[in-house]
């Protein structure tokens, strides 16, 4: 495990961007260098403590989803090694592990979200109004309830500090054209339904997760940013499920209940997060790689 990474600090390459984990440099017009650091959002804000080690999580559960799922829908890598772009050794220890070369596409401007279970927002949602995105569900659900069949419920991508707003699919295909959202909407639901099969002989149920998607010159599109990851996914025990109560989850969910009770107002500054919360969400991370990698 190499020593926390929370921001990425490279000389060999101009930066683009830094996201709420990620760090994007520019190789050449066709490629991204992408560093996948240990900062966490929640509630759309960056914390200001890192989770040691999550970038590299993030980066190996991806890397194992990209190849499983590839069938399904390319992804962006382009399997060239990230330290063979950068000239010095302190650089090549800043992306061991965390990082990929991939393609350099056009992001598609919504998050497509997947949910085969009532939980997290949807649930809010669906005690106040009965319906999830714009979708009327059946009257007298419980929490954490599966769904007869998986919805897609996108989102727009705000920017770090702003919130993702949840929008129907008829205000997804305003903003894509009818054609890319009903190809975006059958690529998640896809996705979606065979790493849920997979995980489900892991002992892990994917409750929901987020996936982005990118367009090269062609019209082509392609699995992007990452993958199936605790940050991305609400991933439960399935020993631990029982309808009607919220199971623990593999992911950042010890962070979010913190928060909930901190008396935070979920803008930015966000506060420290104790060191015993951050522990307990390494060790559900590594359990969630260990898990469905059989390592």
């Amino acid at each position: 495990m190499s020593s926390v990474l929370f921001e990425s600090n490279l000389t060999s390459l101009p930066l683009l961007h830094r996201g709420k984990v990620r760090d994007i440099y520019e190789v050449d017009e066709d490629r991204l260098l992408i560093v996948q650091t240990d900062r966490l959002s929640a509630f759309d804000v960056i914390l200001p403590t890192p989770v040691p080690g999550k970038g590299q999580v993030l980066t190996t559960l991806s890397n194992f989803w990209f190849s499983k799922l590839n069938h399904v829908l390319p992804n962006h890598l382009t399997g060239i090694k990230p330290e063979s772009l950068v000239e010095t050794n302190e650089e090549r220890a800043q992306l061991a592990g965390r990082a990929f070369v991939v393609k350099r596409l056009r992001p598609v401007p919504i998050e497509a979200i997947v949910r085969g279970y009532l939980a997290g927002s949807a649930w809010k949602e669906y005690q106040k109004t009965g319906m999830v995105c714009g979708i009327k569900l059946p009257a007298d659900l419980q929490e954490a309830q599966k769904l007869s069949q998986p919805l897609f419920t996108p989102s727009t991508k705000a920017p770090a500090g702003e919130h993702d707003e949840n929008i129907s699919f008829e205000q997804a295909a305003k903003l894509l054209g009818v054609p890319r959202a009903n190809a975006v909407r059958h690529a998640a639901l896809s996705l979606y339904a065979q790493a849920a099969e997979y995980a489900a002989t892991k002992g892990i149920i994917i409750a929901d997760t987020k996936f982005e998607f990118g367009v090269d010159s062609s019209g082509k599109m392609y699995l992007i940013d990452e993958a199936l990851t605790p940050d991305s996914s609400r991933f439960w025990p399935t020993d631990q499920y029982k309808v009607g109560s919220n199971p623990p989850s593999f992911d950042k969910q010890f962070v979010r209940d913190w928060l909930e009770t901190s008396g935070w107002n979920k803008q930015f500054p966000a506060p420290k997060v104790p060191a015993d919360v951050i522990e307990k969400t390494v060790e559900k991370y590594h359990e969630a790689v260990r898990l469905l990698m059989d390592v």
